[in-house]
């Protein structure tokens, strides 16, 4: 299984439109083949920072499965003019 850790800062007032939009979009990604599960979790620090938690399969699951499909054009269309500056993502693996 491969963790997907993206850290998502929305532009600021922007957040309950965010939140809305994602409770939509969530249902593109946990159709994908080899998705697993999500999470998105608001931070307490900065009112307008996100994280998002996502369990593949395999890495390709994501950056080659969702990522080259058409259901991420969708996907792209609705959640990324939210964020300032563009979120990296990056992938994890257990150790334990």
């Amino acid at each position: 299984m491969i963790l997907e850790v993206a850290i998502l800062d929305v532009k600021a007032g922007q957040e309950k439109k965010f939140e809305s939009t994602f409770e939509e979009a969530q249902a593109i990604i946990s159709n994908m083949p080899g998705y697993i599960s999500h999470s998105l979790k608001r931070c307490i620090e900065k009112d307008n920072r996100y994280i998002l938690l996502v369990n593949w399969q395999q890495l390709e699951d994501h950056t080659v499965g969702f990522r080259e499909s058409p259901e991420y054009q969708k996907w792209r269309q609705l959640l990324h003019h939210f964020y300032d500056p563009f979120p990296a993502v990056e992938h994890y693996r257990a150790v334990f």
